[in-house]
């Protein structure tokens, strides 16, 4: 019987103080995520934190809507990311210090014995990818000035690396009035991995790289992971780094 398998692991990295990423695997829920906070040394981990706290909190009768089939993959997704919204406002409404807070969050659900498929929504620049057979494919596109130049022309893979409005998100949690995501549908097969992280793997490896990491050893979920991390590291870990790897077999 085909199960998800998922592990998750987070660095503050090589130059940056403190950590400001947050991550869930709530396996018996089918359900992960992975958040990268901004807005200041304790705003930043306070968004990710509270947006994966309502993630948790949440997985049981989001798992529960599944299997009874009175709600939709994208429906729980949406309901989630609108919930760590509010939950992030809330908190910036009540400390004033914290006012501008916000944080990315990319989320991975399944809906309970149909797991031919899988469902990624995401805000911000936290990413998905899909690993098949060798083959690295990304589930999602950032939202991002540079994404939108680059989609525009106006910019070049190249010059994109380098241009200083390159960390600016177009969309994120806790930043504005509302929070739109970007949600898919995933076909999923056997021995297929999924893997959520934030910019700080992304920034130090172009999606060949991480191709060549998880085709040079097993796709055990600790050892990709691990990997993964290590890798980013050796590259300069200029930022915080995290990765959840889940593998349907």
């Amino acid at each position: 019987m085909s199960a998800w398998i998922g592990i998750g692991r987070s660095e503050t990295g090589l130059v940056r103080a403190s950590n400001q990423d947050a991550f869930a695997v709530i396996d018996h829920a089918g359900l992960w995520a992975v958040a990268d906070g901004m807005g200041g040394h304790a705003g930043g981990a306070i968004a990710a934190q509270t947006a994966i706290s309502t993630v948790q909190t949440q997985a049981a009768s989001s798992q529960e809507q599944l299997r009874s089939g009175s709600t939709s993959p994208i429906d729980v997704l949406t309901s989630l990311i609108s919930r760590a919204h509010e939950a992030i406002l809330a908190q910036a409404r009540s400390q004033p210090k914290l006012k501008g807070m916000g944080t990315t969050l990319v989320l991975l659900t399944v809906i309970p014995d149909q797991t031919s498929m899988a469902y990624v929504a995401h805000i911000g620049d936290s990413r998905a990818y899909r690993f098949r057979a060798g083959v690295l494919t990304p589930l999602t596109k950032d939202h991002s000035l540079i994404e939108k130049y680059l989609e525009r022309g106006i910019l070049t893979p190249e010059t994109a690396k380098t241009h200083p409005e390159r960390h600016v998100l177009t969309r994120a949690l806790g930043v504005t009035a509302t929070a739109t995501p970007t949600i898919a549908g995933v076909a999923m097969q056997d021995n297929d991995l999924i893997m959520l992280c934030s910019d700080g793997l992304t920034k130090m490896l172009e999606d060949q790289d991480i191709q060549q990491v998880l085709c040079a050893g097993d796709l055990n979920p600790a050892n990709a992971c691990d990997r993964l991390i290590t890798a980013a590291l050796d590259r300069g870990g200029e930022d915080n780094v995290t990765v959840v790897v889940v593998v349907y077999r």
